[in-house]
């Protein structure tokens, strides 16, 4: 039975959008399919991989018969995409496969029935919606993003911490050895509700969110999150767990500090960074009058030394970090300058941006 005609990129572009939750290997094979389900003029595509959904849809031309199926979400995109542009394409359901029809190209796919897709059940109604452009809330996971763990066994630290609060909007993250705090106004207020999201679901919006002044709408609810956005559908279940208190981590009465060029700051530490010691990757900054000193060694006793000139007026202090957490952070920010602040050789670091309250990141120290 034909299903439909369609344009190959009209296919792709939504495809793209949902597959990529989509696990190669999976205990249970239909959750390596997508669902494509044609109702009228309308295509909807939905993937799952039970902790995630997505879903999207596009418009046809014409009519195709109503019908669903699911098939493997690799594979149709892998042939998509090896088909030139512009390319007319047919799909035909048969008794267990899908055959995609390409001029005289072919390919038949194994299918699974539409009926036994899983799907999220619905989580209940929302305790907070929040809407605001998705550059904005692009921009905000990506001053924070970096920061989450990734495989730690206190899974509320592998995801990022969304709070909305009045009028604020505040995004955190960490891995227990830094942090990073990012927050922005909201036209509207809102009750104060928070959520940890994992950081599939992060990693996946942030690829999908674009650079427009378009909103993006959060609903936030009992053990779930809702993203709603260009006609995509993200429902994420939420870490279940108590996220750290962030506000006693951010030191608040630092005097020692000094501003210093983002970028002179950020090629010192790559330079520095390749005599590092390749399992520590530790740093040392010295810090006397006017003078930062950035020096890196490794076990084979090589060592590199950067000397950078700051309006720095403090006792002199040696301390060490993981440069990794260094140059994550001047990576992600795109300001000018940087403002550092410092307790002690024992304590954490403070980076800010000068005149914004609304970044901060904090680093622990390491013993080198």
């Amino acid at each position: 039975m034909k299903i439909l005609d369609i344009d190959k990129d009209v296919l792709l572009r939504p495809l793209q959008a949902v597959s990529g939750i989509v696990e190669r290997r999976h205990t249970l094979p239909i959750l390596s399919n997508v669902m494509l389900e044609t109702r009228g003029t309308d295509l909807n595509l939905v993937a799952t991989d039970l902790e995630i959904q997505i879903a999207t849809s596009a418009k046809l031309d014409r009519a195709g018969a109503d019908h669903a199926v699911t098939v493997s979400a690799r594979k149709l995109q892998d042939i998509l995409r090896a088909l030139p542009e512009n390319t007319e394409i047919t799909l035909d359901a048969q008794e267990g496969k899908l055959q995609v029809k390409a001029g005289k190209s072919k390919f038949n796919l194994q299918t699974l029935p539409a009926q036994d897709f899983p799907r999220l059940a619905e989580g209940g109604s929302a305790t907070a919606s929040v809407k605001l452009p998705q550059k904005v809330f692009r921009d905000l996971l990506s001053l924070v993003q970096y920061g989450m763990a990734q495989q730690d066994i206190r899974y509320y630290l592998n995801g990022l911490l969304l709070v909305a609060d009045g009028k604020q909007l505040i995004m955190v993250a960490t891995d227990g050895h830094r942090l990073a705090y990012a927050s922005t106004v909201l036209a509207s207020e809102v009750e104060k509700s928070e959520v940890i999201i994992p950081r599939k679901a992060i990693l996946e919006l942030a690829k999908l969110l674009g650079d427009v002044d378009d909103e993006v709408e959060i609903q936030l609810l009992p053990n779930q999150v809702r993203f709603i956005f260009a006609g995509i559908d993200i429902v994420s279940k939420v870490v279940d767990g108590k996220f750290p208190d962030y506000t006693r981590v951010i030191p608040t009465n630092y005097k020692k500090h000094f501003a210093v060029g983002r970028v002179i700051l950020q090629q010192a530490l790559q330079r520095a960074s390749i005599l590092s010691n390749e399992k520590f990757r530790g740093v040392r900054w010295v810090l006397a009058a006017n003078t930062l000193r950035i020096i890196c060694s490794n076990a084979e006793q090589e060592e590199a030394e950067e000397e950078l000139v700051v309006d720095y007026a403090g006792e002199a202090l040696d301390i060490g970090f993981n440069i990794v957490y260094l140059l994550d952070v001047l990576n992600n920010l795109d300001t000018e300058e940087v403002d550092c602040a410092v307790g002690d050789a024992n304590s954490s670091m403070l980076i800010s941006v000068p005149g914004n309250k609304d970044f901060k990141y904090v680093v622990m120290p390491m013993r080198i």
